[in-house]
């Protein structure tokens, strides 16, 4: 009986546990403390810079942020960071086509010509993981 008791509650917890994985972002290079830094969580090519499934809003101290995503289900990721300066809620472009605020992605995917690609900011998380992005603006 035991032994029963024992196994169900190894089954149990590891059911509760799958899948509760934990993001942590450090973010640094900002140019200064102003405003604040706009986190967002995509989980697909699809909706990547387009779409969020997680957004986090951070201070800026020292020229840099830290959030933590927590209880992420397993999967496929990518993260952008913008240095929301004005604190307007959006990048702001100049002429529609280039960023006047700073910007990064998981990987530190280049944005070279273009926004990152998911391809380059990619990364997955599974099995109760505790995973570390450090993006520099």
């Amino acid at each position: 009986m035991q032994t029963i008791i024992t196994y169900l509650t190894l089954l149990l917890t590891g059911l509760f546990m799958h899948g509760q994985n934990t993001i942590e972002v450090s973010m640094s290079g900002f140019d200064n403390n102003d405003g604040t830094a706009m986190i967002a969580l995509y989980d697909s090519a699809e909706s990547f810079l387009e779409k969020r499934l997680l957004g986090k809003i951070s201070k800026i101290e020292n020229n840099e942020a830290k959030v933590i995503f927590s209880d992420v289900p397993d999967g496929i990721y990518a993260i952008s960071v913008v240095h929301d300066e004005d604190e307007n809620g959006r990048l702001n472009m100049v002429m529609g086509f280039y960023p006047s605020e700073a910007s990064g992605a998981s990987n530190n995917a280049p944005a070279n010509f273009g926004p990152p690609k998911w391809e380059e900011a990619k990364f997955g998380v599974k099995n109760g993981q505790l995973v570390k992005q450090n993006i520099k603006l």
